[in-house]
């Protein structure tokens, strides 16, 4: 098992090391929740990552302090980064959780170095921070403190409920920084979910987190993903959906369609095969050319998410700008620009 690099691209050859069992603890835990998993706790070298320059994300930072995810969502583009590891990007991503134990100390010094200019980081935006292992390990309030004491912009995507957790931890760190919270909701038919997002609370318990933020003052917009071709897409379910979106009182809704990356799209595809196999061949020819379905499909799913939105009232939120704490210099442990590594 490849232990040099946990960043989102693969460490070269020469640089790959083996790492023994004095720096990655292997552990289970015989409990409902977490049957079946297996943990690898590692201490990382740095825990902010930069994004690639040719990505199409609008952050620049990220911090993920977890790798792999028991949400077990069919699609997830973050399982190709499993076999970065020689972890198997099926049910490996699922069950093989690596867990960056020092991950709160570890932002905190980063944070603190005079050359960390307070970039805004995203979290979420890999695995699912608030996932079950979440519930164990405890590493995000660690993690939002650390911003917090900074007063270091952030935001945060997920489909968990733990988040409400943190929630005076996330309304403290608003008020002296630009806190951006969304929730992932896709669709709200039952029986897709259940089958295709497995792991995770149900789309009802993910609205009544953005429900509850908001009654605490914390605006929480919905990225409404994915937006399932043939299975999600028919206008009644958009329509069911966004108006479930639009009563739990969100911010805003962002449509997004699946897409498939190397990795995501081979477990996918086995999934609809088994449960859909009437669907296959539409899929191959609906991405025949790349991990994206064609322009055309994504924007006629955008107009109609965002007529939907109008019709129901969901905007944007203003929000006051952000206060900013002084940071003091300090001349040492400057945050790295390098992908994570480990010891």
């Amino acid at each position: 098992m490849r232990w040099d690099n946990l960043g989102d691209t693969p460490a070269a050859p020469a640089d790959i090391a083996l790492f023994g069992t004095d720096a990655v603890t292997t552990r289970t835990f015989d409990t409902p929740e977490f049957r079946g998993i297996t943990f690898h706790e590692v201490r990382a070298r740095s825990i902010l990552n930069r994004v690639p320059g040719a990505s199409r994300m609008p952050f620049e930072w990220t911090v993920n302090p977890y790798r792999g995810c028991t949400h077990a969502c069919v699609y997830c583009f973050a399982r190709k980064t499993h076999s970065y590891l020689d972890l198997d990007t099926g049910l490996g991503f699922d069950s093989q959780i690596v867990v960056k134990t020092n991950a709160p100390e570890l932002l905190a010094r980063q944070l603190s170095s005079s050359r960390w200019q307070g970039a805004h980081i995203a979290m979420g935006t890999n695995v699912d921070c608030y996932q079950r292992a979440e519930g164990r390990y405890g590493l995000m309030p660690g993690i939002l403190t650390a911003l917090r004491d900074r007063a270091n912009p952030f935001s945060i995507l997920t489909k968990g409920t733990l988040i409400l957790r943190d929630l005076e931890l996330l309304t403290q760190a608003a008020r002296v920084t630009e806190v951006g919270i969304s929730v992932s909701v896709g669709f709200t038919d039952q029986e897709l979910w259940r089958t295709i997002e497995p792991g995770t609370p149900s789309p009802e318990r993910r609205l009544d987190v953005v429900r509850t933020l908001g009654a605490h003052g914390i605006d929480c917009g919905v990225l409404m993903a994915p937006v399932v071709p043939f299975l999600g897409d028919r206008p009644e379910q958009l329509r069911d959906t966004v108006r479930a979106i639009a009563e739990a009182g969100a911010s805003s809704v962002t449509p997004l369609v699946l897409h498939l990356r190397p990795g995501a799209r081979e477990w996918f595809m086995q999934w609809l095969l088994r449960h859909h196999p009437g669907l296959v061949r539409r899929y191959e020819r609906m991405y025949a050319d790349g991990a994206y379905a064609p322009t055309w499909y994504q924007r006629r799913i955008t107009r109609q998410v965002h007529e939907l939105a109008a019709e129901f009232g969901i905007g944007p939120a203003h929000r006051g700008a952000p206060r900013r704490i002084p940071v003091p210099e300090e001349p040492s442990l400057a945050a790295a620009p390098e992908q994570l590594t480990l010891l």
